[in-house]
């Protein structure tokens, strides 16, 4: 299940994004914690992660394309494939209160964009802490795979950091098949 693990006592789990992409373990205080609770009407996301400083997308917080290329985490949560591919909700969240919330089926086949998500971003010294609600009705219907990310740096300095890392000869997020098996109280 790589990094993923479900708390069984309480109705939540977490995400720690803990390693590059490619897997090589990354010190702690670089590790971002990406919080699950999900209830009858939505998943609740907790985010703490280290704040660099990075430039903020132009614009005012809210909807933001492009979001991938400024400092964000990310949460992605597959379903089960099907004839056409595998259906997923991809979940960005910047420390600037910037937001994109994409629906796609099949590898990158984007069905809906710029989705509705309740967000707000604080930051707070070298870290920023993040509390957004998404509809339930955005995710696919379980069971569900995960995975978190975070992407922050310029240019040559860019690193792309994963909870469950993935193969391959440069970062790609878009592997709905290798994410964890997730659990998370309150999906049935």
């Amino acid at each position: 299940m790589g990094n993923a693990r479900g708390i069984a006592s309480r109705p939540a789990c977490e995400l720690i994004v803990a390693s590059t992409w490619n897997g090589e373990a990354i010190p702690a205080d670089e590790q971002v914690r990406v919080r699950l609770r999900l209830d009858a009407r939505a998943l609740r996301l907790a985010i703490d992660a280290p704040f660099h400083g990075d430039p903020p997308p132009s614009g005012a917080p809210g909807p933001t394309d492009w979001l991938w290329e400024h400092e964000v985490v990310e949460l992605f949560v597959a379903g089960a494939a099907d004839e056409s591919g595998v259906p997923y909700t991809e979940i960005e969240l910047s420390p600037w209160g910037h937001h994109l919330v994409l629906r796609l089926h099949g590898v990158r086949r984007r069905v809906a964009e710029r989705l509705p998500i309740a967000f707000r971003a604080r930051r707070r010294g070298d870290r920023w802490l993040g509390a957004a609600r998404l509809d339930r009705a955005l995710l696919p219907p379980p069971p569900w795979r995960v995975n978190a990310f975070a992407i922050h740096g310029t240019r040559e300095a860019r690193h792309y950091l994963a909870a469950t890392p993935l193969p391959g000869e440069s970062p790609d997020f878009h592997q709905p098949e290798r994410f964890a098996a997730l659990a998370i109280p309150g999906q049935e």
